[in-house]
């Protein structure tokens, strides 16, 4: 077998495409992601939407289902090249590789992609080539921030981030930004930030620290979209509560990669963060350290109910009884923490 660890990197070549969501509440994300968030909407059928936020034919696809999760994440890669490897790495270390339809290919907006399993059941999708969509957006925000950078982030929660954060540097040749240890509600988290391109991160991990426990009922604990203007971020965050959508955490600074954004709880259950401004990693001068706190400033915790933390509680519980799927054979032997 190649060794795949000294092939040439893919790394800058990455970046988030899409996302796909089901959920059987239409008519809630609709308000959400159209009128709340401020994203453009095409209503496919009764089955299928998406949200667009740039010239691309989607960046977000809802589709009619049980999860009321995220189900699958879309990346898009440079050229051919780097899709090849990537399908290397991961059939040669004996994990399948599957083609999606066409159906599902023009769906999402892109020309063919092929999938490959993903930790906690979240299926990685990769393409090459996106579908343009010359129609113009009809959106609240005025522009949101896409680009080299791909489209946002991810964030997960883990009983085992060290093989989390395996998985992505075998796949994706993912680096590690930084990290930070916080509490919430007496839970001690330690939250890893991975980098694919020069984003500060497309994918966070989340866990609890000392303790095995896994407290979000969803695969993401959030998504991310960045605003070009900040006005967007701060009118977005008055429409979501004018609209009677729940708040997680207020507006607020992160402490790492300093963007200024707020939290929203989405119709699924996960909550989606919209930000401005964050900074862009320099290869050249760039050193992981470490945070003590996400927020150098707001970020208040909006109080959850006794119902939500009993819930957390209960799916805690429920965790330690569940052997979480981190796709072993593209973990390696995980990484060290820092």
């Amino acid at each position: 077998m190649p060794d795949l660890y000294s092939s040439p990197s893919v790394f800058g070549n990455v970046h988030l495409g899409y996302v796909v969501i089901d959920t059987q509440k239409f008519g809630e994300w609709r308000r959400f992601g159209k009128e709340a968030i401020g994203m453009h909407l095409d209503e496919l059928d009764a089955t299928t939407m998406r949200f667009r936020l740039d010239d691309r034919q989607c960046r977000f696809l809802v589709q009619r289902g049980s999860a009321e999760d995220v189900t699958a994440i879309g990346w898009h890669l440079d050229d051919h090249e780097a899709f090849d490897r990537i399908v290397a790495r991961v059939t040669q270390h004996g994990v399948p590789v599957t083609e999606g339809t066409a159906e599902e290919a023009a769906l999402r907006g892109v020309e063919r992609l092929l999938r490959f399993p993903g930790p906690k059941g979240l299926t990685q999708e990769i393409f090459t080539t996106a579908t343009i969509d010359p129609t113009p957006l009809r959106m609240h925000t005025r522009e949101f921030v896409t680009g080299a950078a791909g489209m946002g982030h991810v964030a997960l929660t883990s009983t085992k981030p060290s093989l989390l954060r395996g998985y992505y540097n075998t796949v994706f040749d993912a680096r590690l930004s930084d990290y930070i240890d916080e509490s919430f509600g007496g839970i001690k988290l330690r939250i890893r930030f991975l980098r694919v391109n020069e984003r500060h991160h497309s994918v966070a991990i989340a866990s609890v620290q000392q303790l095995p426990v896994d407290f979000s009922r969803t695969r993401v604990q959030h998504l991310n979209i960045q605003v070009a203007e900040v006005d967007d971020m701060l009118q977005s965050f008055e429409r979501v509560t004018e609209l009677g959508f729940g708040m997680r955490m207020t507006v607020g600074q992160h402490t790492n990669d300093r963007e200024l954004s707020y939290y929203a709880k989405t119709p699924s259950g996960f909550d989606w963060e919209v930000g401005w401004n964050p900074i862009t990693v320099d290869e050249s001068t760039w050193e992981p350290n470490g945070h003590k706190g996400i927020s150098t400033w707001g970020h208040t915790m909006v109080g959850d109910s006794v119902i939500e933390k009993f819930q957390m509680f209960r799916q805690s519980m429920k965790s330690l009884k569940q052997d979480e799927d981190t796709v072993p054979q593209l973990c390696g032997v995980g990484v060290p923490d820092s």
